[in-house]
């Protein structure tokens, strides 16, 4: 019986991301590169014999920022139904089913960067030291004047954690072996580069400061679950291995004795 898992991904490249501007409330499309790298992606890791199979989904929790969104539409999952949103433009036509539920929850919203919006981190650090601040800012120890403080990322993050470990992994994780339901256990968010990193942080149970410095790029893809198979022991997975079904390895080796 596998361990549920929580796959995060950031939204694709934008203008802003190209540029290292923070980009928490400004809503700014994909480039047109970050369109095609985020469908490479869907193609590369979704699948019934890839990283994320679209049957082990239980829920899909998305960013209400369009760029969070158009990613996820770009991933190409079959989810059954309309989405909570009005798409923001077209896909390809053939998907892969996924009967997962598609919510969009304030909670992975990016960080509120208040007076550093749309500003880079040098710019940052030059306007400090224009209003005698520190000019060694970090973000995770210090925050963002008329935004969000670490202590408010720490509630999002652990308010979505409390409820993924709740609704999903806890129950699945208490089957017995063999019982169906406890396969379809896993957690797909899709957000933001800022709220992620502290998201895979809380994950583990550490402070925003205290812990190691962990990148997604834009488009990228991380994995969070269990050791032990244990809900008291959350781990990142540094590396993950693509999903395999023996049946259809005993089919092809069967068809190759023939």
């Amino acid at each position: 019986m596998s361990t549920p898992r929580v796959f995060i991904i950031r939204h694709g490249e934008t203008a802003w991301s190209i540029d290292g501007r923070h980009t928490g409330s400004t809503d700014i499309p994909l480039t047109a590169n970050g369109e095609k790298r985020v469908k490479a992606t869907g193609k590369a890791l979704i699948g019934n014999d890839r990283l994320i199979v679209p049957k082990k989904l239980a829920h899909i929790y998305v960013s209400p920022r369009k760029r969070a969104q158009r990613t996820f539409e770009l991933l190409n999952l079959g989810i059954k139904g309309p989405l909570p949103w009005q798409r923001h433009g077209e896909c390809e036509s053939k998907s892969v089913p996924c009967d997962a539920d598609v919510e969009v929850t304030e909670d992975i919203r990016e960080w509120d960067y208040g007076e550093y919006e749309g500003i880079t981190s040098p710019q940052i650090r030059e306007k400090r030291k224009q209003q005698g601040l520190d000019p060694n800012w970090d973000i995770w120890r210090d925050g963002c004047p008329g935004g969000e403080s670490p202590a408010d990322i720490n509630a999002r993050c652990d308010r979505l954690i409390k409820e993924i470990r709740e609704r999903f992994h806890a129950p699945a994780l208490n089957k017995p072996k063999g019982d169906p339901d406890a396969e379809r256990a896993d957690v797909l968010i899709v957000a933001h580069g800022h709220i992620l990193r502290a998201f895979a942080q809380r994950w583990t149970g550490l402070s925003l400061h205290e812990g190691p410095s962990f990148l997604l790029e834009a488009g990228g893809v991380g994995t969070l679950s269990y050791e032990h198979h244990t809900i008291n022991e959350p781990a990142i997975i540094l590396g993950s291995a693509f999903h395999v079904c023996l049946e259809d390895d005993a089919k092809v080796d069967e068809l190759g004795k023939i």
